[in-house]
């Protein structure tokens, strides 16, 4: 096992086991901690091109976003906004990849989903309403090109990404779905654990 791995699953299951047990101070030291481990890791590949140095400005709006997020209610707004820009910053690091195709089912597949995600929470958003349904439709951007990506090359890197990008599409759905409909004890640990692992998977498209 590579220390990256090492590194970010000790950090990643720190923050996991204070995030399901309720201990704060756990929380706000290794969130940050394992996001600082990812975005090391990522500015270490070899032959770092564009897409590369938007996959490193996305990790760190993410960061900025997560950050955000453990502060008061009232700066909600702001983590909405990084969160959108990091998946916009993969969107194109994903799309500067030759070789796109369509593959037909893939939007019909990310558009039911996203349908039914909206149902559920939609009576139930706030004043937040309209930064919740730009970063959703946003995050289901991402996994479209990242899919779209994966089927036209069918390579280990490609692979990767669309398995990075549908963890983090994930993520987002229950942590909305949390936040707004059906609040529930580990959903803060299984969010975390799909975005750690998202992410750690999109860098690692980086080295393969």
């Amino acid at each position: 096992m590579s220390w990256p791995f090492l590194a970010v699953f000790f950090s990643g299951w720190l923050y996991i086991d204070a995030a399901y047990r309720g201990i704060n101070w756990q929380q706000w030291v290794f969130r940050p901690v394992t996001m600082l481990l990812l975005l090391l890791w990522a500015c270490q590949a070899p032959n770092l091109e564009v897409s590369g140095y938007l996959i490193i400005a996305g990790l760190v709006s993410a960061l900025l976003s997560d950050t955000i997020r453990m502060l008061p209610s009232k700066y909600l707004l702001f983590s909405f906004i990084a969160l959108l820009l990091s998946y916009l910053l993969y969107t194109i690091s994903f799309a500067l990849h030759m070789g796109f195709s369509f593959f037909f089912p893939l939007p019909l597949i990310l558009l039911a989903i996203g349908i039914v995600v909206m149902l559920i929470v939609w009576t139930r958003l706030d004043n937040m309403r309209w930064r919740v349904i730009d970063s959703f439709i946003m995050a289901l951007i991402m996994v479209w090109i990242a899919g779209e990506q994966y089927f036209s090359l069918s390579n280990a890197s490609r692979f990767s990404v669309i398995a990075g990008a549908f963890l983090l599409l994930l993520a987002h759905s229950i942590s909305i779905i949390d936040r707004y409909r059906f609040p529930f004890k580990v959903s803060k640990a299984v969010v975390a654990t799909c975005g750690f692992i998202g992410h750690f998977l999109i860098i690692r498209s980086l080295f393969v």
